[in-house]
């Protein structure tokens, strides 16, 4: 009895942690440093472009630019990390320590201000960085919490909780940035307080964790007179070795890394096409932002309905056909805040539902025995190519001038992934992989 509650305490402590990180996903990177920061190169820029480091970068694609770079930077600490949380008993230290890293720099975000977009750059490197780190640690804590009948509530649960804490303080955050002259402020010091904001909250909700979860034990550990750094990417290698042993599972992977890409991107570069495109007012992006992570609840009901009635591949090829067509949209038609309201309800509904039903598609194909190495290849592959939308779009961005231009380059990577899901054969990967559906 102890033990069944000593371990409910720590599933409730752990989903906190979702709790805590999603107001940076949400409040800084989706919603206001976007759009701010690119008005801090403005500032800067002489003839639309600004220096960094002895490089010319057009102002607008900067946080494009940064995005990119530190999701590429992850690509290399991620395997590294990997094998720290398999293979030390460590997990939680590292949890935290990464999550106080990127807390600390992202409440220093409040000191960006007039023309310092070299620091805004810096602390997004920084923040981005730790919230990739920090989720590797998170994520590797799902085993040691839950029994595999449970694991599916359990996870659930987790982004449940994230979507109801980034959301609260998205919602907080907008009443200060829309009613910042009734509380003496600017709009630029409310968003700025804002972003420091989604920093404390996650340190703040970092301590329940950090409280109440157990250090784990070690259950593997690594060959003798091995060193820790080169063995996490030989464990890759490894794996990826042997996913050409189920070529269809691997297919799916590559068809993964493609989409995955394209709705990473949009929800990156939305709030900055919003401001420079349609000239709207931060207020008006984030109340749309805020309409999607409710709207993304429906729609991963809605999906889960069509994967019922239909089925999960039929489902999510549905649904990427959606995103193709919210970009042509917003190429062709978006001139309008009405028109960006739609294309937020649009967004919301594809959202919750392309993004779940990958994942349980993914879990159908992996082999029996292997589900720790083929998620961690999953998510290698999720932050391995990430960086890659945002920096098309960015280039997009740079030779062409046009925000239109820069959208529509994204399409391509939604029509490659449909491709290529259009070939992946799910109950023949299944039966390869020894499952049976």
């Amino acid at each position: 009895m102890q033990k069944n509650n000593d371990k409910i305490i720590q599933q409730r402590a752990w989903y906190f942690y979702d709790w805590a990180i999603s107001a940076f996903t949400t409040t800084v990177t989706t919603v206001f440093l976007g759009p701010y920061l690119t008005q801090i190169a403005h500032n800067a820029a002489i003839n639309s472009y600004i220096d960094v480091f002895g490089f010319d970068i057009f102002a607008d694609s900067f946080f494009a630019y940064c995005i990119s770079l530190s999701v590429i930077l992850q690509v290399f600490l991620l395997p590294f990390l990997g094998a720290l949380a398999d293979y030390t008993n460590q997990k939680k230290n590292f949890l935290m320590i990464f999550a106080y890293i990127g807390a600390i720099s992202t409440i220093f975000m409040y000191f960006l201000e007039g023309t310092n977009y070299l620091l805004g750059g810096i602390l997004l490197l920084i923040s981005n960085i730790a919230c990739g780190s920090s989720m590797v640690f998170y994520n590797a804590y799902l085993n040691d919490i839950s029994e595999p009948n449970e694991r599916d509530r359990v996870s659930s649960n987790g982004y449940a909780l994230g979507y109801v804490g980034g959301g609260l303080l998205l919602a907080i955050n907008l009443v200060l940035v829309l009613k910042a002259e009734s509380f003496g402020l600017s709009t630029s010091e409310a968003v700025r307080i804002s972003l420091a904001s989604a920093g404390l909250w996650w340190a703040t909700f970092s301590i329940i964790p950090m409280l109440k979860l157990k250090q784990a034990s070690i259950t593997k550990k690594i060959p003798q007179n091995t060193n820790l750094f080169t063995f996490g990417f030989k464990q890759i290698f490894s794996t990826i070795k042997d996913s050409f042993n189920y070529p269809k599972t691997l297919l799916f992977v590559i068809a993964y890394m493609f989409f995955n890409d394209g709705i990473q991107s949009v929800i990156v570069v939305s709030s900055q096409f919003g401001q420079e495109e349609l000239s709207l007012d931060i207020s008006t992006l984030t109340i749309v932002i805020l309409m999607v992570q409710f709207v993304a609840f429906l729609g991963a009901k809605f999906f889960n309905y069509l994967s019922q009635r239909y089925s999960t591949k039929i489902s999510l090829i549905i649904s990427l056909i959606i995103w193709v067509l919210i970009i042509f949209y917003a190429y062709l038609f978006l001139n309008s805040t009405t028109g960006f309201y739609a294309l937020g309800i649009a967004i919301g509904l594809v959202l919750g539902g392309s993004q779940a039903l990958s994942r349980s598609i993914y879990s159908l194909m992996i082999p029996k025995g292997k589900e720790s190495e083929y998620f961690s290849l999953y998510e290698i592959s999720e932050r391995g190519t990430s960086w890659i939308g945002p920096l098309v779009f960015g280039l997009s961005l740079q030779f062409t001038s046009s925000y239109r231009f820069a959208i529509l380059s994204l399409a391509l990577f939604f029509i490659i992934g449909l491709i290529l899901l259009f070939k992946v054969d799910v109950k023949q990967a299944a039966l390869e992989a020894g499952n049976i559906i």
